[in-house]
């Protein structure tokens, strides 16, 4: 089990059209905008992934390290990403921007364990 990090900062205006969001719309692979679904990050190219952790408590450590500079000190529960859980954060910034940082179990994922790890897949 290890976890892989995913980052999107931008215009919170972009939340609204969500067919790129959709795993079955073309643009979706090549779309920076975060997935519908929090495991379809699995489905994006190796080249979304902003990390990969065995380790929990680095991958914790990261999600901190991504927030921190956004919203000032935030913890997340190495406990959660030990037992195999996705965890997400969201928030508003100033400017009407969105900021979504995400931890996203993979080999395999929970919900969806038919999804290859996107690491060795392409």
């Amino acid at each position: 089990m290890h976890h892989h990090g995913y980052l999107w900062l931008g215009s919170g205006l972009h939340q609204v059209p969500d067919g790129v969001r959709r795993a079955g719309h073309p643009d979706f692979p090549s779309s920076s905008y975060p997935p519908l679904e929090l495991a379809h990050w699995l489905l994006k190219p190796a080249s979304f992934v902003r990390g990969t952790w065995d380790d929990p408590k680095e991958a914790a450590a990261w999600f901190a390290e991504q927030v921190r500079p956004h919203v000032g000190a935030f913890g997340c529960d190495h406990d959660a990403l030990a037992g195999g859980q996705d965890v997400v954060g969201g928030w508003w910034l100033s400017g009407q921007r969105y900021l979504g940082v995400y931890l996203i179990a993979c080999s395999p994922h929970r919900f969806r364990p038919e999804y290859g790890c996107p690491a060795t897949t392409g």
